[in-house]
């Protein structure tokens, strides 16, 4: 198989992508839209794309082409553990605390925003598509004074040196990745390990219904279904219209998931299933391959 990914080499996404699909065929893409559209074209037989950050919230660019302009089911989802980094070219190491520059993906800028305003208050910061093209970057020129933002995998791939480990500001920092595909299609475990099912809606409110937010909260609190996210996204058809992403902890089944979607459709709300599949452990897939190693 196939499987793409936001590129290049030395991302976290690259990460997710190779623990899910160790033995198949890795495929970078510039972009998440390219990404997604490769797999809604049928280039590659999967997307693996980041979706949520524990620290900076839902990546926005993965959501709203999802929803308005390639509809691909989401078949599978694994969370990474983030670490940042922050690398020079070798040629850079003695004078590393004079960088001009330092770039990075928006998200892990803001992941490192205390390091970056104690250690770095007046560099330049520059934004990439990916934290990989950061790296690659600086590899490629090394008489600048740059700094990238990324993670080992990056260090090692572009041969960078690591002269500050860990500089981001919370430690619990995780970043959620889904993989998606053409059709609506089962996940085998691929070597990954499972640890549970989750499905994810898309609930659009009736415009002149009074606590309708609220009657759709209960279709699922009365039938004990939890929520693990639940969060509003502009239809971009003016201010004001939001649609919901609401995510269950639980496989869509033939009585409950069938019943609340019957439910908000008699109280007006559109509904949409966008996916309902496994989740896996990216530690305790690694966990196996040290044991195997």
């Amino acid at each position: 198989m196939r499987i793409g990914y936001l590129g290049p080499k030395g991302t976290f996404t690259e990460m997710a992508a190779a623990s899910l699909f160790a033995k198949e065929e890795l495929v970078p893409y510039q972009t998440i839209p390219n990404c997604m559209d490769a797999a809604a074209i049928g280039e590659v037989d999967f997307a693996v794309v980041p979706v949520e950050n524990a620290i900076e919230g839902s990546v926005n660019v993965t959501l709203d082409y999802l929803i308005h302009k390639k509809r691909l089911p989401i078949i599978g989802d694994i969370v990474i553990p983030i670490a940042q980094h922050f690398l020079v070219h070798p040629s850079q190491e003695k004078d590393w605390l004079g960088v001009e520059k330092v770039i990075s993906h928006p998200h892990a800028i803001a992941q490192c925003h205390d390091f970056l305003r104690s250690q770095f208050p007046n560099v330049e910061i520059e934004y990439m598509n990916s934290t990989g093209a950061a790296a690659e970057w600086v590899m490629k020129h090394p008489e600048q004074k740059v700094a990238a933002i990324a993670n080992s995998l990056a260090a090692s791939s572009y041969q960078l040196l690591t002269v500050k480990e860990n500089i981001h500001d919370y430690d619990n920092n995780r970043t959620r990745f889904v993989v998606l595909s053409k059709e609506q299609q089962v996940l085998e475990e691929v070597g990954a390990s499972y640890i549970g099912d989750k499905t994810t809606m898309m609930v659009t409110l009736p415009s002149d219904y009074s606590g309708a937010l609220h009657q759709v909260l209960s279709a699922f609190a009365w039938r004990k279904l939890n929520l693990s996210k639940i969060e509003s996204r502009p239809m971009k058809t003016g201010l004001g219209n939001y649609f919901f992403i609401i995510d269950v902890d639980q496989r869509a089944d033939d009585v409950l998931i069938p019943g609340v979607t019957a439910e908000l459709e008699a109280l007006g709300c559109g509904v949409e299933l966008l996916g309902s599949y496994p989740c896996f452990s990216y530690r305790e897939i690694t966990e196996k391959q040290t044991t195997l190693t």
